[in-house]
């Protein structure tokens, strides 16, 4: 599976963005996520969604972020809301055990 992420920017404080993750496979992937990884830290969990709508989100993406996906397409969003420097970080797609290339997320204060 090839993931494909984009959307990042940069943002000033208290600002939005939306990610978007669309997956290239045969068949529709039950499980894809975001993940995210700032500098000198290791990758933790942004948020998953399953085909059925099931969520879990990291405790620093709860109440702020929010993740969907397109009815019956390997495409996921995930929308940040009133972002701070500390999400300052390279989010990853995941699916399948397989990571996207990144993309950039940098809020400045």
């Amino acid at each position: 599976v090839q993931l494909q992420a984009s959307g990042g920017g940069e943002v000033q404080a208290g600002g939005s963005l939306t990610l978007t993750c669309t997956a290239s496979n045969d068949f529709i992937i039950n499980t894809m996520g975001w993940y995210r990884r700032a500098p000198g830290e290791l990758r933790e969990l942004v948020a998953t969604i399953t085909t059925s709508g099931r969520t879990v989100y990291g405790d620093s993406a709860k109440g702020r972020f929010t993740i969907s996906r397109a009815n019956g397409k390997n495409t996921v969003f995930l929308v940040m809301n009133n972002l701070s420097p500390e999400d300052t970080a390279v989010y990853y797609c995941g699916a399948l055990q397989t990571w996207g290339q990144g993309t950039l997320v940098t809020v400045s204060s």
